[in-house]
């Protein structure tokens, strides 16, 4: 059985940062695409980030570009999303996913999620 834990969310001041943690388990997952996407209140869950299996390709959506970082973890079932200058609209709840790397579209079409872990920004 496929889990995705997520780790490290919090409460944080506006310009602070936050490292979020994905464990992943139940399978090798060194040939899968791993993805962070939030959901803020209201709102419909949108693509943060994606790091495809070798890690050696990343994507970002427009809004987090040059503040946040994702890599994974040498055995490959770990993601990390280091986020730095966070923003009051980067609150949300920050989901992991994972899914086959076949496609080569990494925004969409995932098939496992983890939980989700809140992240709220203060102003």
């Amino acid at each position: 059985q496929v889990q995705l834990v997520e780790s490290g969310g919090g409460l944080v001041q506006a310009g602070g940062s936050l490292r979020l943690s994905c464990a992943a388990s139940g399978r090798t997952f060194s040939r899968y695409a791993m993805g962070w996407f939030r959901q803020a209140p209201g709102n419909e869950r949108q693509f943060v980030a994606a790091i495809n299996w070798s890690g050696g390709n990343t994507y970002y959506a427009g809004s987090v570009k040059g503040r946040f970082t994702i890599s994974r973890g040498n055995a490959k079932n770990t993601v990390y999303l280091q986020m730095n200058s966070l923003k009051p609209e980067d609150t949300a709840v920050y989901f992991c996913a994972a899914k086959i790397d076949y496609s080569g579209t990494y925004s969409t079409g995932y098939d496992y999620w983890g939980q989700g872990t809140q992240v709220t920004v203060s102003s």
